[in-house]
């Protein structure tokens, strides 16, 4: 019987298996942050550990950074406190540190495959549960917690138990103002936010092949979202052209034996699977959430569902969840007036996602009382931005370019949406408080904030794509 991708990395990387147990899983790169990286390493120094393997990882300041003044000392007392222990902790273990300031700090899984750092093949962890972006390049990536984070900084291995397996096969080709981001809300809102609980997701089929490596990650990050411990995609031509020639991936002769194992990391076609589903790429229109999970989506031309089309059970949660978002069931979505938007994350901060605004909003102007954040992935992003010229589209529409970092995905720096205001986002989550105590979020593609940001509310962008 043949092997599915995820059986062929995860076999060639488990040390040894506890019997009715987990198995012992050597990981290849580690990547680690502010916020949950100073109580795993206090653990090290209590147990008097080193780091075992530290140039298997690498460091960056992302989620609690300001994205404006970068260069000046951090006022919020906590972000400062966590960036400058990250900085010591670094320099006292020997790990690669790309700070605040460096030409490779960034959001840590936009400067991983930009850099080259991500491979195929490899198993990857951090501290953070959009890890899974990484499997768009054909890895076992998946975020885990502070204890874990220790474990891996002390022994380059992690205990974890063997998951389920899905395939998600998205047959036929997208439709205008379609992108990949729609594509992952639209089988979150089939699957639900709790559908993939105990998997590990492939992503197949003729839609998913055609995606640039930017789309593909942005359809790995959001796996965990309907509960799956991952996601990943085979690599393939369009994974070899990105990483070709970055900062840290093979060269010369190590290039090409690296791609004589690439090449070997797909699904067999008599691979088993426990669950199959598939998606006709035809039946996704642009999509936009309402409620206060990921997998409350709908299209944007699509009515909030009536209360009598949730199963009882879940009622009373769907009402607590459109009294906090202040919206009726039954109420169509388009229209819905916006006070933010917000185009970044780890989800949709790359520069082809940019680029992709920058077209859309060229020569427009934002909509009166519309507050527009548009903050890159990485300096990378942002100098690639400049160079282009995106910033003066972004200026002379009224919307302001910022520096790297999480931003206002999480509510946690300095970017915060105000208490009752509505925030279109092309973040990853749209939970209670997610972007601010009491903030309204509504995560959409980046051409789906785009039309929101100049219209100030929500429109349905096939409308606007070929207008003018």
């Amino acid at each position: 019987m043949g092997k599915t991708l995820f059986e062929k990395i995860w076999d060639r990387h488990v040390v040894r298996t506890i019997e009715g147990g987990p198995s012992v899983l050597y990981i290849d790169r580690h990547f680690i942050h502010e916020v949950t990286s100073p109580q795993a390493f206090q653990g090290l120094q209590k147990r008097g550990l080193p780091v075992f393997r530290p140039k298997q990882v690498v460091a960056t300041a992302d989620h609690n950074v300001p994205t404006l003044h970068q260069e000046l000392p951090i006022r919020e007392e906590l972000s400062r406190k966590q960036v400058d222990m990250l900085v010591q902790n670094c320099a006292a273990f020997g790990i690669d540190l790309y700070g605040l300031g460096h030409p490779y700090q960034g959001i840590v899984h936009v400067i991983g495959p930009e850099l080259g750092v991500t491979q195929p093949g490899m198993t990857i962890v951090c501290g953070d549960s959009h890890t899974s972006t990484h499997g768009a390049f054909g890895t076992i990536a998946f975020g885990i917690g502070t204890s874990e984070v220790e474990m891996v900084l002390a022994t380059q291995c992690l205990l974890q138990g063997r998951p389920k397996l899905m395939r998600i096969n998205v047959e036929g080709k997208l439709r205008e103002g379609v992108l990949s981001k729609d594509i992952i809300l639209y089988i979150i809102s089939q699957l639900s936010a709790s559908g993939a609980t105990g998997y590990f997701v492939e992503y197949a089929g003729e839609a998913i092949r055609a995606l640039s490596m930017e789309g593909r990650m942005t359809i790995c990050n959001m796996s965990i979202e309907m509960g799956a411990r991952g996601g990943l995609i085979a690599p393939d031509e369009t994974t070899f052209k990105y990483l070709q020639g970055r900062e840290f991936s093979p060269k010369g002769d190590a290039w090409e034996k690296s791609l004589a194992y690439w090449k070997t990391l797909h699904t067999d076609a008599d691979a088993i699977f426990d669950r199959e589903i598939l998606i006709r790429a035809e039946d996704i229109e642009p999509m936009i959430t309402y409620g206060t999970n990921p997998g409350m989506g709908i299209g944007v031309s699509q009515q909030v569902p009536s209360l009598s089309s949730i199963p009882e059970k879940e009622q009373g949660n769907f009402r607590k969840s459109l009294e906090y978002m202040g919206l009726r069931d039954g109420q169509p979505i388009r229209g819905q007036k916006v006070d933010y938007v917000f185009i970044g994350s780890c989800t949709n901060s790359r520069i082809e996602d940019l680029r992709l605004v920058a077209s859309f909003v060229k020569g427009k102007k934002k909509a009166e009382g519309v507050e527009v954040w548009i903050v890159p992935g990485s300096k990378q992003v942002e100098k690639a931005a400049r160079a282009e010229g995106l910033d003066r589209i972004f200026e002379e529409a009224g919307f302001q370019l910022r520096q790297p970092g999480c931003s206002a995905c999480l509510g946690m720096n300095e970017d915060k949406i105000p208490a009752g205001k509505y925030c279109i986002s092309t973040s990853n989550r749209n939970f209670e408080g997610r972007q601010g105590p009491n903030a309204r979020t509504l995560l959409a593609s980046p051409l789906t904030a785009a039309v929101a940001a100049v219209t100030g509310k929500v429109e349905d962008v096939r409308a606007y794509l070929n207008a003018g």
